[in-house]
């Protein structure tokens, strides 16, 4: 279990942010590439059930609850302690098994993809390939520095548009997909969501001042 969890942060950590449609892309319309944008531009609080499958077939199931910009938790469930949780600046990877966090600034992580204030398919990303499964729309974007650095996929319901999953490739090619249920959008989230808080620490009280 603590293996699957450091690969996920790891995959998290290896990708940073935004994207370029592809001209003349016949797969997918421009003016449905445009609209995931749009959805993704304006997704700033939400909350889903998710279940994270990785390169192995291990699945581990949690909460993702997302405040933009700058702020995201996925708590997995029992028996399961660990969690990550980002509060505008740093974003922190506990591990229950070694008791202790890690932390990166949000700007260095695929994070800041999530987490950015605008969410714009241009400049550092690069639309590798999008196209249509069924009803699911599919948008795999890569660094436009790094092309082969790894990709990120995401997938979209068409009719709404509606975000599905994703899924990250690392250059190694092992990948870590996470999929969405009962996602709930426009909502109020409790700020204390979003603080690191020691679980070690009996009080309950933030590591840092608020």
């Amino acid at each position: 279990m603590k293996r699957t969890f450091r690969l996920f942060l790891f995959l998290i950590m290896v990708f940073s942010s935004s994207a370029h449609a592809l001209e003349g892309n016949k797969r997918v319309e421009m003016e449905t590439i445009k609209e995931a944008e749009s959805y993704l531009s304006g997704l700033k609080t939400a909350q889903a059930r998710f279940v994270q499958t990785t390169h192995d077939g291990q699945q581990l199931v949690g909460t993702f609850y997302l405040n933009r910009p700058g702020k995201v938790r996925f708590d997995y469930d029992p028996p399961i302690e660990n969690f990550v949780v980002a509060d505008g600046i740093f974003i922190y990877f506990y591990d229950s098994i070694l008791e202790e966090q890690t932390n990166a600034p949000i700007g260095s992580t695929l994070a800041d993809f999530f987490l950015r204030k605008d969410f714009s398919l241009d400049d550092d990303l690069q639309l590798r390939s999008a196209k249509r499964v069924d009803d699911t729309i599919m948008l795999e974007v890569v660094q436009r520095d790094d092309p082969e650095g790894g990709s990120i996929t995401f997938a979209f319901d068409e009719d709404p548009i509606e975000l599905k999953k994703w899924r990250v490739v690392d250059p190694q090619g092992m990948i870590t997909e996470v999929e969405l249920f009962y996602l709930k959008t426009g909502i109020d989230l409790d700020s204390s969501l979003f603080r690191y808080i020691d679980p070690k620490k009996k009080d309950g009280k933030p590591s840092y001042n608020d």
